[in-house]
């Protein structure tokens, strides 16, 4: 896997950010990665395959959402909290809010297997 792009903060918009968190999906990867904890994408868990896994993270990254790190053969995964507070002030927290009051996202996790974590 080639390093993997993120744009810069001056370079994340609305629109992008906004679009990718329209899906529940993304946004339960997005709740995940809110405890500040960077995830091997192994640990994700979400009712899609893994290749459709792998879509919904990259969306997330392409809008400056999340940043991820490959270390080998594995990739991780973190949410990138203080460039989208500083650039959108609080957007994070107000997704996040409605987010957990709604149960969007709730169906995606981290799994329990320690070997994976």
């Amino acid at each position: 896997m080639k390093q993997a792009r993120h744009p810069e903060l001056e370079e994340m918009t609305l629109v992008a950010v906004m679009g990718a968190l329209s899906d529940p999906i993304r946004i339960g990867l997005v709740r995940v990665l809110a405890d500040g904890h960077e995830r091997g994408w192994g640990e994700l868990r979400a009712p899609v395959a893994k290749s459709t896994l792998s879509h919904h993270l990259r969306v997330l990254r392409d809008a400056g959402i999340t940043r991820t790190r490959q270390e080998g053969t594995r990739c991780f995964v973190e949410l990138r909290r203080g460039d989208l507070d500083v650039r959108f002030p609080g957007l994070l927290d107000a997704v996040l809010d409605v987010a957990h009051s709604d149960d969007v996202g709730a169906h995606v996790g981290v799994t329990d297997d320690p070997r994976l974590a």
